[in-house]
């Protein structure tokens, strides 16, 4: 069972981030076989602060599932999800300023930002650190076999400039959130490569507080148009996580990507516990809506697990944090504990 979670809910409790995504540009370097997030570099506006902020105002006025039901908790994470400007481009420095600027209005507004951009320099990681409560990067998969297919064209999914953003968030005691995407042509052998890769960095540092086995869903804007991920294989590589990874890592599913519930109940008992940000839309897969919180909540009671809300940096990770960003996790804390009593 995941930290995140009060004893008082008991053990059959699944977690979910109430979050909205702010997308800086859809710009993006890599040309992933699969994407259907990414647009051509210089052909995307950037996102203005002003339209930023309008959307975060709006978002404080606004129930979200449970939490707006319940608690009025609305929305908590804001996730900071943008495509990739080339690090050797003009535009890096600028386009980093603005993520950050991203952040620090998301805070000024009341919210906990978690940033995902792609792979980033030691030194915009230990700047970002000052501004969000948690970070990430999805490994997908660490075998160089997949250079040579669907990321043939995607420079920053070398494993090893992936691998390196692990254990430098690790260095700088960044809380974060890592992942497999299941079913882009690697093997069995590769999976359980890619999450003992996860489980020794993790053993070193202690800093990986979530793994998303995430599955191949195949949208309408991709080059692949491959065969989707069956929901049998992703239960397969949950169980398998689940044996692999250290217990105080929580394991997450998407419930908008396993949308049978038969299928998601069956991740539950393979070990997931999470179901990550739930909110307007999912920008990496949209084609696939997320569901309605209080929906799903109904499906899984009818099970005997209940979905609770959580922020997006789990206990044991505040005293990472520099005081400011502490003291804002702690608010939320005392805010979102009625939640988790509710039946």
């Amino acid at each position: 069972m995941s930290a995140q979670v009060s004893a008082s809910v008991g053990c059959r409790t699944v977690t979910y981030s109430p979050a909205y995504t702010l997308v800086p540009t859809y710009e993006c370097f890599n040309r992933c076989a699969y994407c259907n997030f990414r647009r051509d570099p210089g052909k995307d506006a950037w996102l203005t602060i002003q339209a930023a902020e309008e959307a975060l105002r709006s978002l404080q006025h606004q129930g979200s599932g449970i939490g707006g039901q319940g608690a009025g908790i609305g929305m908590i994470e804001i996730l900071i999800l943008s495509g990739e400007v080339h690090p050797q481009s003009t535009r890096r420095a600028a386009w980093f300023e603005h993520i950050y600027a991203l952040c620090e209005l998301a805070l000024s507004l009341g919210f906990l930002p978690h940033t995902n951009v792609g792979p980033l320099s030691f030194q915009e990681m230990q700047r970002l650190k000052a501004v969000n409560v948690s970070m990430g990067l999805m490994l997908e998969q660490i075998t160089p076999m997949l250079l040579d297919t669907v990321h043939r064209f995607a420079p920053s999914k070398v494993p090893e400039l992936r691998l390196q953003q692990l254990v430098w968030a690790g260095e700088l005691q960044i809380p974060f959130t890592t992942g497999l995407l299941v079913g882009i042509g690697e093997t069995a052998a590769d999976r359980l490569e890619t999450l003992n890769a996860i489980a020794q960095i993790h053993q070193q540092w202690g800093h990986i507080q979530e793994v998303i086995i995430q599955p191949y869903s195949p949208g309408q804007e991709e080059a692949w148009h491959h065969k989707e991920c069956s929901p049998e294989e992703l239960i397969e590589v949950l169980a398998i996580a689940r044996q692999v990874l250290p217990e105080d890592i929580t394991l997450q599913v998407p419930p908008n990507l396993v949308q049978n519930s038969i299928h998601l109940l069956a991740c539950l008992d393979a070990g997931a516990r999470d179901l990550g940000g739930i909110g307007p839309r999912d920008e990496v897969n949209p084609d696939y809506p997320h569901p309605v919180e209080a929906e799903l909540a109904s499906i899984l009671q009818t099970a005997g697990w209940q979905l609770a809300p959580r922020l997006p940096i789990y206990p044991q990770y505040d005293r990472w944090l520099a005081e400011p960003l502490r003291n804002r996790v702690m608010e939320w804390r005392l805010r979102i504990q009625p939640a988790y009593s509710m039946s």
